[in-house]
């Protein structure tokens, strides 16, 4: 049964340290826009990468339209690895509906999870007038919904560029476009659908876990205000806005990005040293 997680989320376990560090890939994209920056943890700790099933290279096979209606779904992905690996004291990276992800599995879990990494997260991509800005008004998402089922291509096309916003690394916004159309449309306008309609925000009280919230300073899909919303809802939270742009800072930034990670776990006391 482990095993069979382990093909079915397509997981890979690499570094030389012992406490375990899990990286979890946002929408449309797979374990492979994480290596930029795992080189620079593999020492320390045991990485976990791993793509959702629907995603990446995990077993179409196993998709189930109930299961990943809901966020919950992919959160009960990240905790069947946890069990199959049989790891503790998790530091849970995630990027962006990852992030949230990464953050009910913590709730549902929280022995499992030492501290989230949150890598432009949003509780909800929606307004919610007067009190809440999350960046889209519901014709906006309705919009893009609608583009991906009458031309997925065009929609990766068009979105890929907005979500990296760094013009000058053209290569990185054409393999995003690429990540978006190798995965398959109908799991994909699905994904979607559960990423920009979600509403996590009764949620964020839930947290036990100290939590570490990464803003970009231009983010199309994560406004700064959605950085400050969280750290006012979310216990033990603290906000680093970062100097890069986009919402995919380890591919376009990525020492920045490994040097805010480490010094936070550096003032948190992590890595755990290796037992004798």
């Amino acid at each position: 049964m482990a095993q069979d997680i382990l093909v079915r989320n397509n997981v890979k376990v690499i570094g030389q340290g012992v406490q375990p560090m899990m990286f979890a890939h946002g929408f449309g994209c797979d374990q492979n826009m994480w290596r930029f920056v795992t080189p620079a943890f593999e020492e320390d700790y045991q990485l976990i990468l791993f793509d959702y099933v629907g995603s990446g290279n995990s077993d179409l096979r196993a998709y189930n339209t109930e299961r990943y209606s809901t966020l919950k779904g992919y959160a009960q992905d990240v905790l069947d690895i946890c069990d199959a690996l049989d790891l503790m004291d998790v530091i849970f990276v995630g990027h962006s509906v990852s992030s949230m992800i990464g953050l009910l599995a913590s709730i549902q879990e929280p022995e499992r999870f030492e501290r989230l990494i949150l890598i432009g997260p949003s509780p909800r991509y929606l307004n919610d007038a007067p009190d809440y800005v999350g960046g889209f008004e519901r014709a906006d998402i309705e919009g893009l919904l609608d583009m991906m089922e009458r031309n997925y291509i065009g929609w990766a096309n068009f979105l890929a560029p907005v979500i990296m916003k760094n013009p000058a690394q053209g290569a990185l916004a054409h393999e995003l476009t690429e990540s978006f159309c190798s995965t398959d449309p109908k799991i994909a306008r699905l994904f979607a659908e559960v990423t920009f309609f979600s509403d996590n925000r009764t949620d964020l009280p839930e947290v036990t876990l100290p939590s570490l919230i990464m803003q970009c300073s231009e983010d199309a899909l994560a406004p700064l205000e959605v950085g400050t919303y969280l750290q006012h809802h979310l216990p033990n939270s603290a906000l680093r806005v970062l100097q890069a742009t986009g919402h995919c800072p380890h591919m376009s930034h990525p020492e920045e990005t490994i040097r805010v990670i480490k010094e936070y776990l550096s003032r948190e006391g992590s890595p755990h040293p290796a037992t004798e």
